[in-house]
């Protein structure tokens, strides 16, 4: 039997190296790039994010913002554990960092990428680069692969991992499979603020912050980083993921509230303001900061309030502590455009879902055709979750492309 999969990043290659080879198979993957793995290469800032140390299914599927009813299925097929498993027996050890990130031992990616290329070797794989697809033909009980530079393949099996596009005309070929396709936007980016004077805060980061989406019930929590453009850090991704669509509705125009506190209240920062006037009364406002916020920070929001240096805790006058506290709770900041995040692109659409064997990974419509990766509508936040859905729809397409004996 001939194996087309296509695409070489992270679930056509885990899917090439899990195939069951039976004697006269051959499994080919066409990539269109000359390299492989690439998202690999860069994810986790070249140290590879591999998967993430969220054993409770049900909490790991509430990491992504689509594709909830496939990830029920899939993610019980092939775990966190077993992709730790599944490297450990091929002498890769893996390691939690505090946030729950599990990265190679060594710190590398490459570390990832030669084992998997090890894998696929041992599989028999062969490679084709700057191979890209243009029209897949369905004859009979084959199909026929149609390249840009005018080749052609004819495969028995196809897997289609090429990951997402940010076009929806870029799934045309897939679209004439039959397929329908959930339109792409971009998930996974941070926020731009043009010319805003926060942005002179780069490389502050704040260890708890909340962002709400104002108009919406969208809202995250976590670390935020202030960078030259504007907002960013793994609470700025969350929300972009989760708002991903409604973004994208207000062409990435829209305000955003943030809680430097975290999850502190009203009644707690009232609380707090009474005991500072009747405690520390003496204190200068600006030179006693209560929250442990960084202190260019606190500065930057005091000088917003009009809270003059010789301004003392029991001397702030209500107007500017009624101030304080909605700058502190609900500091507003206007967003107009995004950016990527790093060379981590992620997108939200793709393969309608309901048109998937989530049990297979194989394609409801097109019998021999199927689907691992991010081609999928499926996306996840930061923290090794989009490999971790790569790992178990590629694991469970090759379990069904060949059913082990």
């Amino acid at each position: 039997m001939k194996i087309a999969i296509i695409g070489a990043g992270a679930a056509g290659c885990f899917a090439a190296a899990n195939i069951s080879l039976r004697e006269g198979d051959e499994i080919l993957v066409f990539e269109k790039t000359g390299r492989v793995l690439q998202k690999v290469k860069v994810s986790g800032g070249g140290r590879c994010n591999v998967t993430h140390e969220c054993f409770e299914i049900p909490e790991l599927i509430g990491k992504y913002p689509r594709g909830k009813a496939l990830l029920r299925k899939s993610l019980y097929q092939f775990t966190p554990k077993d992709t730790i498993k599944w490297f450990e027996e091929r002498g890769v050890k893996l390691k939690t960092e505090p946030d729950g990130r599990m990265f190679p031992v060594t710190d590398e990616s490459q570390t990832i990428i030669d084992c998997l290329w090890g894998e696929m070797m041992r599989n028999k794989v062969m490679v084709y680069y700057h191979r890209s697809v243009e029209k897949i033909e369905k004859k009979e009980s084959q199909f026929a692969l149609h390249f840009a530079d005018k080749s052609e393949y004819v495969a028995d099996k196809v897997l289609i991992a090429t990951g997402g596009f940010p076009k929806k005309e870029q799934y045309k070929w897939l679209e004439e499979l039959g397929h329908s396709i959930q339109s792409p936007v971009p998930s996974l980016f941070t926020f731009n603020m043009p010319k805003h004077p926060v942005t002179e805060l780069m490389g502050i980061s704040v260890e708890d912050v909340s962002i709400k989406i104002q108009g919406t019930k969208i809202t995250e929590r976590g670390p935020l980083l202030i960078t030259h453009w504007g907002m960013s850090g793994p609470v700025v991704l969350k929300t972009s993921a989760y708002a991903a669509r409604e973004l994208n509705e207000r062409k990435y125009d829209f305000q955003v509230l943030i809680n430097w506190l975290g999850a502190v209240t009203d009644a707690d920062l009232k609380e707090t303001f009474t005991f500072l006037r009747k405690e520390q009364g003496k204190q200068f406002v600006q030179q006693k900061n209560p929250f442990e916020l960084p202190k260019r920070l606190w500065e930057y929001i005091i000088n917003d309030c009009d809270i003059k240096a010789d301004i003392r805790w029991g001397d702030l006058p209500a107007a500017q502590q009624n101030k304080l506290a909605e700058h502190l709770l609900r500091d507003s900041y206007h967003v107009k455009g995004k950016t990527t995040f790093k060379d981590e692109f992620v997108t939200c659409g793709g393969i309608n879902l309901s048109e998937i064997n989530a049990q297979t990974m194989e394609s409801k419509l097109v019998p021999g055709l199927f689907f691992a990766g991010e081609i999928l509508d499926v996306d996840g936040v930061t923290g090794g979750f989009n490999f971790q859905h790569a790992w178990s729809s590629g694991w469970i397409a090759a379990g069904n492309i060949t059913p082990k004996p």
